[in-house]
């Protein structure tokens, strides 16, 4: 058996890692009965740990808000500054800096007092972080902490989403797991109406709340989230087949465009090529590099963005004549 600090510590660590545990399983994990789990509990609470006890068959321990934060060598001024901090860090570009800062800030949510709490929302709410240029939209901190939380407690949850067509649904969902991709949050949960997993972008998600209701975390496929949410978000990137006719010879374009294009002979002087672009913008530099006139191209808004392309740079053009 390990030693009562080591053991106290390890106790510490699964509280703070899960909303909620039975009794019976917690004392499991520890290797100790459940007599000297209770002991185990009562010294926490005497260092100022505010664990909270659920009696008789089938109760358990979880920590809960305090009247003042435990023990974790931080004042109020420091706990506000550390929160806040940790709401800018959840919008971070760095890899993995994201995810870690919701799953710090929900722990430390979870046991700090209201009056605490009102004072991080009064300054993050005045504290505004700009967006990058035509980044996606932010994720709201509160449902993130919100959505953190509930997939820590294996609590069902409510909220409406937005599909891309503009359509609202309720929806009723088991969450797994939040990941950052693409400098945009996910939600990945099982859809109970859907009886099917799903993934959900935050700033499609409004009016999430909690259901005190718990559930038996299901395998997720291939049983990594992470992995199954990124390779979900890799074959739903749009993916644009580009079609255009050229007025130059097919085996100058090969040279200039090499494995990016397929290239094939028209008329003499005139060739077609095609491509499968990662967004209209990689289809409008690959016409650009390309060098030669463009006779036809598809989609049609393609030609809509290159036109616009084309307006822009004339203006650019203009400009420095007219200062020369």
């Amino acid at each position: 058996m390990a030693s009562t600090s080591s053991r106290m510590l390890r106790l510490l660590s699964l509280l703070q890692s899960h909303r909620y545990w039975p009794g019976v399983e917690l004392a499991e994990r520890l290797e100790v009965s459940v007599r000297t789990l209770r002991r185990d509990v009562d010294r926490l609470r005497e260092l100022g740990y505010p664990v909270r006890a659920d009696r008789g068959v089938g109760g358990g321990y979880q920590l809960a808000a305090g009247a003042s934060l435990p023990p974790l060598v931080l004042d109020d001024d420091e706990a506000v500054a550390l929160a806040v901090g940790l709401v800018a860090g959840t919008a971070g570009s760095l890899t993995g800096i994201a995810e870690a800062s919701v799953r710090a800030l929900a722990k430390v949510v979870q046991v700090m007092p209201k009056t605490l709490r009102r004072r991080v929302e009064a300054l993050r709410s005045a504290t505004a972080v700009p967006d990058w240029p035509d980044g996606p939209p932010s994720a709201d901190p509160a449902a993130l902490v919100l959505l953190a939380q509930a997939c820590r407690s294996d609590e069902r949850v409510v909220f409406e989403y937005r599909v891309a067509d503009g359509v609202v649904s309720q929806r009723r969902v088991e969450p797994k797991q939040l990941v950052s991709a693409g400098r945009r949050w996910y939600l990945l949960g099982y859809d109970l109406t859907r009886d099917a997993w799903r993934i959900f972008r935050l700033d499609r998600l409004d009016r999430p709340a909690g259901t005190g209701v718990r559930f038996r975390q299901r395998e997720v496929p291939g049983g990594d989230p992470t992995a199954y949410v990124r390779s979900r978000l890799d074959r739903a990137d749009s993916v644009r087949p580009v079609v255009a006719v050229v007025r130059a010879d097919a085996e100058d374009v090969r040279r200039r465009l090499g494995r990016w294009v397929r290239v094939s002979e028209q008329d003499p002087g005139t060739c077609r090529l095609e491509l499968d672009a990662a967004g209209l913008e990689w289809g409008a530099f690959v016409l650009g590099v390309c060098g030669a006139p463009i006779v036809a191209v598809e989609p049609p808004e393609l030609a809509e963005l290159l036109g616009d392309w084309a307006a822009r740079f004339f203006r650019l053009g203009v400009g420095e004549t007219a200062k020369g």
